[in-house]
């Protein structure tokens, strides 16, 4: 089945994308970026996991930092990263 471009804007992006990609003719560069998009697009295989075990990673992930510098001067750190 043949492809017609009828608008100009799509027929010069598909002329770059045929340059882009080296591709033979536009047809296949434009089945070329189509596969990529869809390919990127596709939902991840594997299901989400529930809002509880996620916060729970998040929490593990907070706590393996370590307890903050009781002693940290904010004000004199951002004073000084700014050169006040």
């Amino acid at each position: 089945m043949p492809l017609y471009v009828r608008d100009e804007r799509v027929n010069q992006l598909a002329e770059q994308a045929r340059q882009i990609l080296n591709a033979p003719t536009k047809t296949d560069a434009i089945r070329q970026a189509l596969e990529k998009v869809v390919e990127t697009a596709k939902p991840a295989e594997e299901p989400e996991k529930p809002l509880a075990e996620r916060l729970k990673a998040l929490q593990d992930r907070y706590k393996s930092m370590g307890t903050p510098n009781p002693d940290f001067d904010e004000k004199k750190f951002l004073d000084e990263m700014w050169d006040i």
